[in-house]
Parts: structure tokens; sequence; C-alpha cells
């Protein structure tokens, strides 16, 4: 580097700009090709930095092996060293996965756990740990009722966004939701986003939620074929109040998904007829590779202290 310049080669650069930076490749290079190319930057990998915020939903959606996922999260998050402030991930097969992340959750703001197989129990006994957390997702999670809602809403004081959108087909079997309806009303009185598309409520608990959530700005109640709000009764005594459905048209809903933040299964995605099984869902640039998570793990530790030991001389960025 010319004399009097002031920047900094890449490997001088401190862990938590490096992790900034990782943060934007896929999880298959930041794990198999980051470590690889200098030693600052694989203690970046190891560290915290680029594990404040886990996003591992698209890699998990495509796995089919619970104790893969299971083996990932307890890498990642003992990498992110209490630091956890985002965790997003789909389908976890278990109680005990979530109350791994409950044990690590004191800085957690944001959890996204679609299409998860956690229970009422679980989440009654471990919500007081996840005080800090302001946006949830427990869409398509079945086995989770009134019980957990009610559990995390006196416990979430600071829960601004909720969605618990469900699957037609996963609620065929029930008379009714409304329970869950009444316990958000009951329990989260600062809620501003709430999106409950095709859960089985009715206009009374829903006209309960809006009596006691005062600061909502957006109600999702697409699909939610037993609600019947007038309009004009919203407009006159919830200002500032979008409402959207129960009727379902994906024309009206392009200018919604900014409110309603990135999902990728949206609710007229099932509307018959369309309804493509959610669980098959295919990205480009996905992690296709089957190599096993405990290859990643053992590679990674083994290349890297054998190098350390040996008095590797790194690679330099260019």
């Amino acid at each position: 580097m010319e004399e009097g310049c002031n920047f900094r080669h890449w490997d001088q650069l401190i862990p938590d700009a490096l992790g900034l930076i990782f943060r934007n490749l896929s999880l298959q290079d930041i794990l198999t090709v980051i470590p690889r190319v200098c030693k600052s930057w694989a203690n970046a990998v190891m560290g915290p930095y680029c594990w404040q915020e886990i996003d591992i939903e698209e890699w998990s959606r495509q796995l089919c092996q619970p104790e893969k996922l299971d083996r990932m999260l307890q890498m990642l998050i003992a990498r992110s060293c209490g630091s956890l402030r985002k965790l997003c991930v789909f389908g976890l097969s278990s109680d005990l996965s979530f109350s791994l992340i409950s044990d690590h959750a004191k800085s957690l703001q944001t959890l996204r756990l679609p299409s998860s197989e956690i229970s009422d129990s679980i989440v009654e006994q471990v919500a007081g740990r996840l005080s800090s957390v302001t946006f949830l997702d427990i869409s398509y999670c079945r086995m989770i009722g009134a019980p957990a809602l009610e559990a995390i809403g006196k416990h979430c004081k600071f829960l601004t966004r909720l969605r618990r959108t469900m699957h037609p087909l996963e609620v065929i079997d029930k008379l009714s939701q409304d329970d869950e309806a009444l316990a958000i009303a009951a329990t989260m009185p600062k809620l501003k986003h709430l999106e409950l598309a095709y859960l089985l409520v009715g206009t009374k608990s829903v006209l309960a939620i809006l009596a006691n959530c005062r600061e909502l700005e957006l109600l999702d109640v697409r699909g939610c074929w037993n609600v019947d709000l007038d309009e004009k009764f919203v407009k006159k005594n919830f200002t500032g109040l979008k409402v959207v459905g129960p009727l379902v048209d994906r024309y009206e809903m392009n200018g919604w998904d900014n409110c309603l933040g990135s999902s990728s299964y949206m609710a007229w995605d099932f509307v018959a007829g369309e309804m493509d099984d959610y669980y098959d869902e295919i990205s480009d640039g996905f992690w296709e590779d089957d190599q096993y998570i405990e290859d990643v793990e053992m590679w990674f530790y083994h290349s890297f202290f054998d190098a350390v030991d040996a008095g590797f001389d790194w690679p330099q960025s260019p």
C-alpha cells in the first residue's frame, strides 16, 4: 500500500466492521469460505460479530432433518455470546430448541419461528426470558393456542408486532380460535401491527382487540370469514387504523407488502386453486450442499487451530 494512504487492508478491519459486511453473505459462504481467507476473518466468524442477527429461515425451510437444524442453532447461538438481537428459523422441531433460544434471549428483539412444533407448556415456562422481544412471528405453529399467547402478552411488555397467520388446512379441525384473540386483547395493549390471517375468529373478539389495543396501526384479518367490521365505525372510532381483509384480493394487497414485512408465504398464496405446498417453497441461490453440519464445524475448528499451532502465514488481502 502506498505511503500516506489512510485505507486499511481488509484483514485489518475491526471485527465489528467485518461482522456487518459478512452479514450480507450467504450462510454457506460465512461458514465455509470466509474462514479460509485470513486469520482475522476466521476470528470474526468465530466471534459474536456475525451472529448478532441470525437468519436461517430459508436454509431451515429446505432442511428435513431436525437434528441438523438443532446443531446449527446450538453452534450459531453459542457464537453470538449473549448478543443475539434477531433470530429467524423455520420449523423448530421440539420444545428443547425453543428453550435453548430463550436461554440466550436477553437482548433478543426479533423472533420469527414459523411452522415450529412448540407447545403451550414450554411457552408458558420460558416466556419470562423473552421480555425484550418487540416482534414475534408464530405463524403456522399448530400446537400453541391461547395459553401461549397469554403468557407472551404478560411477559413481553415491549411487543409491538405479532404475526399469528395460519394455513386454512391447519385450522380445519377447529371450531373457534376466539380465545386466542381474547388473550391478545387482554395482554398486548402496545401492539401496533397484528396479523391474524385465516385465524378462526369472529367480530366480537376482534372488536375486543380494537378496544384494548389502542395503539394498533395495522390489523390483518384476511381470510377471517366470520369477521364483519363496519368501515364507517372503524374510521370513526379508530383513527389511523388500517384493516386488511377479511376478503382476499391479490391486486389490492401489493401496497401492503412493506407494511407487513418480508414474508415468503402471504395469505393469498392459500386461495383455493393456488395452494402450492408452502413447506416446499424453493429460493434461488440456496445452500443445496449436502455437507453435514458436523463437517462444517469439524473442518473449521481443525483447520483453524492446526494452522495457528503450526504458525501458518495467513494470506493477506490484496
